[in-house]
């Protein structure tokens, strides 16, 4: 874990002075003339309520002291650590994106054209996926013209549930009209399933039509849990492409019987 170290000094002589250093520092003092205090390397425990005898330091002739007087620097001494990067953050390309909500990876499917979209699904404690990911930020870098959705089944496991997401690490491709072409788990020992899929459909290919994104079915099932609405008034052949995240509970509108809702909470996830 990555750490700075930011300090405050009080330099207390015949006059005072307050300066702002880092390890080394300058300063200018109100005598006759103006010096330099280098400051040598010191620990953080070295400067937390410590007063330092600066009296041998080169440059004091630059100030209106006498050397047999000691300088003293009371200093404070705060710590700011950066935070580690998780390892599904690391190596990341811009054509792979981070899904946060439903809403999210409905539009962004929609919004895809023709592009190629594959969308990862993945679980921080999945050693699989942890295992995976390097080779998968390599083959989205190697096809930049593809979009890599990344969802982090803990976060979105409702949405996971109804989407039949049972185990992990596992994969969905899309394209244009077409909708979804295939679904797969693989692990770095399968890695060429894919590499097949992405051979496939990763070449150019066009399609009459809007993109498709998820089917209406699992529209209607994310609906009806409360993920996504819909407007009532468009017809059939609209309503995929009009969903939107708004937090309202449709399943009054909705027949609760529909077998299409997806997986119980209950059921077991599968880690590769």
């Amino acid at each position: 874990m990555a750490a700075s170290l930011k300090t405050g000094f009080s330099v207390y002589n015949s006059c005072e002075a307050n300066f702002k250093s880092k390890a080394k520092g300058s300063t200018s003092l109100c005598s006759s003339g103006f010096g330099t205090l280098q400051l040598p390397e010191l620990s953080t425990k070295e400067f937390l309520g410590r007063s330092l005898d600066l009296s041998n330091q080169t440059g004091l002739n630059h100030w209106n002291v006498k050397d047999s007087k000691p300088i003293l620097v009371n200093a404070q001494a705060s710590i700011c650590f950066s935070k580690a990067m998780r390892w599904w953050e690391k190596t990341l390309k811009p054509n792979m994106v981070e899904i946060h909500s439903t809403k999210e990876l409905v539009n962004s499917l929609l919004n895809a054209g023709h592009r190629l979209v594959i969308i990862d699904f993945y679980s921080p404690g999945c050693g699989g996926c942890k295992a995976l990911h390097p080779k998968i930020c390599q083959l989205a870098e190697s096809n930049p013209d593809a979009i890599f959705l990344k969802v982090n089944y803990e976060e979105l496991k409702t949405m996971c549930h109804t989407l039949h997401i049972h185990v992990l690490p596992f994969f969905r491709f899309y394209r244009g009209a077409r909708g979804k072409v295939c679904s797969f788990s693989c692990t770095n020992a399968t890695i060429k399933k894919f590499k097949d899929a992405l051979a496939r459909y990763g070449t150019d290919q066009c399609s009459l039509g809007p993109a498709k994104g998820l089917d209406e079915s699992e529209l209607l099932a994310l609906a009806s849990i409360g993920l996504l609405s819909r407007n009532s008034s468009l017809d059939s052949k609209q309503r995929f492409e009009e969903f939107v995240l708004a937090g309202v509970d449709m399943s009054s509108s909705l027949d609760k019987s529909d077998n299409r809702v997806g997986l119980k909470e209950g059921k077991q996830l599968l880690m590769a």
